[in-house]
């Protein structure tokens, strides 16, 4: 009968995964500096649109 964890005797098993892992790791670490740097775009984009309107808004009470 298997036993339900394997632990190989030559540690050199350990290499693809750990390959596998850190490749998967900085895979995700770019993912989110991609989606961190396009949420600070979208983020100015708003804030220019809005801040455009509520000067016009503020200028419009004034006439």
């Amino acid at each position: 009968m298997m036993d339900f964890l394997y632990f190989p005797e030559d540690k050199t098993e350990y290499i693809p995964a750990v390959l596998n892992l850190l490749l998967f790791v900085l895979g995700a670490v770019i993912v989110m500096y991609f989606f961190y740097k396009h949420s600070k775009k979208e983020e100015k984009k708003i804030d220019e649109q809005y801040s455009h309107s509520e000067k016009t808004e503020k200028e419009d009470q004034f006439r």
